[in-house]
């Protein structure tokens, strides 16, 4: 038994590397699009336009992205409950380096003309997909071979995979963008992403060493038991009939952590630039905050085993109110130490309070033979409608506002998102002491688990 106790723990850790270093790498390439956005291909790729008229374009193709990542949970969650966990992890991956490389190859507006967007567009389209199908997958293969009272922490993983991402492509771009303005704006942007192939070939090794999912192995065995596998339903059809208020509740609880994320990720950098910090200033400041973001996710993550997802994220979600105009009057200030100090308040500490059990959260709300698909769609969802959208809403509401400094009604965007995310997340019942393997219903509510099949 110590025996097997000692390689469990072996294989707990090498899962969770695995979820933290292939959801690192997918958001690398995924968060490196938002920052190209900010910065460079409103003058590359929509140089007919004004330059408040392409940052809005460019963050619209931004947002592309987003609403791909709903069909990408669909899709890859389907066979993830039907093939397994681990196939669709290396699958996403290897379709996400693909992407990101041809971004990098790109000609541009001057060169092609319209059909430069377009193509920016299809390439974010397929990283939409890929990365909407990642998440399901590294959150569940690292909960579901997690041990007792361990499960938010080992979710968290692929969570702290977001921050961790977007330090190394930040700071990579933030490297790059150091050259001089011609030779950036002509081949130094590209080599964030070309890089992405030899990120892939990291991922992949790490990726095909692990072993599936022990819950959904055992969910699989049970089905070939009950001689029920031919007339098992589609994942979706289950989900959908079982779980409906489960994908409004999980969709509409991670909005505000996702929102604030995305803002600082991307609208912020344009904003600080304007307000008239240096690029490479904004860029070191999300670096840094983003660093220590790594560290506070699994932190929240594991108060959440303690005191259960539910306190954690609505006292997350209400500083995170309380702190909407603080953050803006902290970038407006002018100083450079009180901009670190708005992205280390907004990142390591309100949206990891948030974000840091959102994984174990939503994960906990479907069962085992359906999870990849519902907790997909449900996050996606989420990211759709708060990340995808915010850098567009905030630029529009800027802009409607008059530019400049002008930001109280972003600040009352933040607010209200914050409010709503709050009362769903009441609305749901606590789960961190729920048992994964057996219950079909979330929250603790039994149920036999081959009644969804």
């Amino acid at each position: 038994m110590p025996t097997h106790d000692a390689a469990r723990r072996t294989e707990s850790r090498r899962i969770a590397l695995s979820s933290f270093v292939g959801s690192a790498i997918e958001f690398y390439d995924f968060l490196l699009y938002g920052a190209a956005a900010a910065l460079v291909f409103n003058e590359l790729f929509f140089t007919d336009l004004s330059a408040l008229a392409g940052t809005i374009a460019a963050f619209g193709t931004l947002a592309v992205g987003y609403v791909a990542r709903p069909l990408g949970g669909i899709v890859f969650g389907h066979f993830g409950d039907r093939v397994g966990r681990k196939s669709m992890l290396v699958m996403t991956m290897t379709i996400m380096a693909i992407a990101s490389f041809a971004i990098g190859l790109l000609p541009t507006y001057d060169v092609i003309g319209i059909w430069a967007p377009v193509l920016l567009v299809t390439c974010r389209l397929v990283q939409g997909i890929a990365v909407g199908g990642e998440w399901g997958g590294a959150a569940l293969m690292a909960m579901e071979h997690a041990g007792e009272g361990r499960r938010g922490l080992m979710a968290s993983f692929a969570n702290m995979g977001g921050p961790a991402g977007a330090v190394l492509a930040t700071a990579v771009f933030a490297g790059f963008s150091a050259l001089p303005e011609d030779q950036f704006l002509s081949w130094g942007w590209r080599v964030p992403f070309l890089l992405s192939l030899g990120l892939m070939a990291i991922g992949l090794f790490i990726r095909l060493k692990v072993t599936e999912s022990p819950v959904f192995v055992a969910a699989q065995q049970r089905a070939a038991q009950e001689q029920k596998a031919a007339k098992q339903e589609a994942p979706l059809v289950t989900v959908l009939r079982r779980y409906p208020k489960n994908i409004v509740l999980s969709c509409l609880s991670g909005c505000a952590a996702l929102v604030i994320q995305s803002l600082l990720a991307t609208f912020m950098l344009t904003y600080a630039t304007g307000v008239g910090f240096e690029r490479s200033t904004v860029l070191w400041a999300q670096v840094v905050s983003s660093a220590l973001h790594v560290f506070t996710i699994p932190a929240f993550a594991m108060l959440s085993d303690r005191i259960g997802r539910r306190p954690v994220m609505i006292a997350g979600a209400l500083a995170t109110a309380a702190c909407a105009y603080p953050l803006f009057a902290l970038v407006n200030s002018g100083s450079t130490a009180l901009l670190f100090a708005a992205y280390i308040l907004g990142n390591p500490i309100l949206q990891a309070s948030m974000y840091g059990p959102m994984a174990a959260f939503v994960s906990e709300m479907f069962g085992t033979r359906a999870r990849y698909t519902g907790a997909s769609l449900g996050y996606q969802l989420a990211t759709t409608l708060g990340a995808g959208t915010a850098p567009l809403i905030a630029s529009s509401l800027l802009a409607a506002s008059g530019g400049g400094t002008n930001s109280g009604t972003v600040s009352l965007y933040i607010i209200g998102v914050c409010l709503v995310s709050s009362v769903a997340i009441a609305l749901t019942g606590e789960s961190h002491r729920a048992d994964i393997g057996e219950s079909a219903e979330p929250r603790g509510e039994r149920a036999d688990e081959a009644a969804t099949v």
